[in-house]
């Protein structure tokens, strides 16, 4: 039975976008390996405040794995609430989702991913 969350800081060390979905992908199996039940991802926003290129190249490769079914699901953090449906569905998946500090905070610099 898989459990746990865990927290990946994907801006760690100033990477290229390329560098960060490297990271991301190697992440994801990783921690399929040691059975989390999903990942928070970290990628900010951006400086330019119309969105970073780490975290709409994470989001879109996410997506990709969704499509894919490689992944159950990705809740962004402007979504992440407790009025949000797929919010509430990763909750059944993961239930150290309901502790985690960005719950009602509507972060965009945050995505968290069910695997």
């Amino acid at each position: 039975m898989r459990s746990g969350l865990k927290t990946v800081n994907l801006e760690e060390g100033h990477p290229t976008s390329d560098a960060a979905i490297r990271r991301l992908t190697h992440e994801i199996h990783a921690a399929r390996g040691l059975e989390y039940a999903a990942l928070k991802l970290i990628h900010g926003y951006g400086s330019t405040g119309a969105g970073g290129r780490i975290r709409v190249e994470a989001r879109a490769y996410l997506e990709r794995q969704l499509r894919k079914r490689q992944i159950r699901a990705v809740v962004t953090g402007e979504q992440f609430s407790i009025f949000d449906e797929a919010t509430r569905a990763a909750f059944a998946l993961c239930g150290d989702l309901r502790r985690d500090t960005d719950l009602e905070r509507h972060n965009n610099g945050v995505t968290f991913v069910i695997l």
